[in-house]
C-alpha cells in the first residue's frame, strides 16, 4: 500500500521524508519529521503515534534509531503489522518490516537514507529508491523526489497509487517543505514534485517573513500569508 524514502542531506542537516500510497492523504498519518532530531515514516497498517514517539525517544532519551525502534515496538502486542524507517540527525538509520506486513515488502538501509515498501510490485523498488537517492544531486527534495521517481520506473506498487507527500526540516522548529497531494486519480508523484517545483522559488521568503517581518516580500495578493 505504500514505499517511502527517508533521508538526510550531510551539507545542510536537512531531514525529510517522501512517500505514496494507494490510500488517501498519506502524508497526514505516516511521515513525521523533527529539525534537529531525526524523520520517520510509519507505514503498512499504519500506527500514527510511533513517529512522534520515537522521535522523542531519539531527542529527549538520546536513544539511537535501533535502540528507539526496538523499544517502541517491543511495547506494542501489534508490531508485526508495522513497518516503520528511521533517521536520525548523524545519519544513522534503522528499519522493521513485520512478517505481517502486505504483499511483497522490503527495505534497504543506503548512504543517509532508509527506502521501504510494502504491497510493491518487487522488491527492486526499494532497491532503485536508495540508488536513485545516492545518485542524485541537489537539494534534500530534488533527491527524495528522484526516488520516489526511481520506485515507480521500477514498478512502484501492485496497483495504482493515489496520494504522496513530501516534508522536510531545516534549521527552523517547523517544516520548511510540507507538500502533500492527497488524493489524484493519476501520477500523484508527479503532480507531488510540481509542486516542490512551484514552491522551490518561494520557500525562502517564507522563511524570511517569519523570521524577520521587516525583510518580508510581498507577492501582493490579498490576504497573503
Amino acid at each position: 500500500m505504500t514505499f517511502s524514502i527517508v533521508g538526510r542531506c550531510p551539507q545542510s542537516g536537512q531531514l525529510g521524508i517522501a512517500i505514496s500510497s494507494s490510500s488517501i492523504a498519506v502524508g497526514a498519518r505516516c511521515p513525521w519529521v523533527r529539525a534537529g532530531v531525526g524523520a520517520v515514516a510509519t507505514q503498512n497498517v499504519t500506527l500514527p503515534a510511533l513517529g512522534p514517539q520515537i522521535l522523542d525517544l531519539l531527542q529527549h532519551e538520546r536513544l539511537d534509531p535501533t535502540a528507539a525502534l526496538d523499544r517502541m515496538l517491543g511495547a506494542s502486542e501489534w508490531s508485526e503489522y508495522r513497518q516503520v524507517t528511521v533517521i536520525d540527525a548523524q545519519g544513522r538509520t534503522a528499519f522493521f518490516s513485520g512478517k505481517e506486513a502486505l504483499g511483497t515488502y522490503h527495505a534497504v538501509a543506503g548512504k543517509q537514507c532508509v527506502a521501504a515498501g510494502n504491497m510493491l510490485a518487487g522488491i527492486d523498488v526499494i532497491e532503485a529508491m536508495h540508488s536513485a537517492f545516492e545518485q542524485a544531486t541537489g537539494t534534500l527534495a530534488d533527491r527524495l523526489l528522484a526516488g520516489m521517481h526511481a520506485a515507480i520506473a521500477a514498478g512502484g506498487e501492485a496497483g495504482p497509487v493515489h496520494s504522496a507527500a513530501l516534508k522536510i526540516v531545516g534549521d527552523v522548529s517547523w517544516p520548511i517543505v510540507d507538500l502533500r497531494v492527497d488524493w489524484a486519480d493519476d501520477d500523484p508523484i508527479g503532480q507531488l514534485a510540481g509542486l516542490w517545483q512551484a514552491y522551490q522559488p518561494q520557500m525562502q521568503d517564507y522563511l524570511t517573513r517569519a523570521l524577520n517581518p521587516t525583510a518580508a516580500p510581498s507577492y501582493g495578493v490579498p490576504g497573503n500569508e
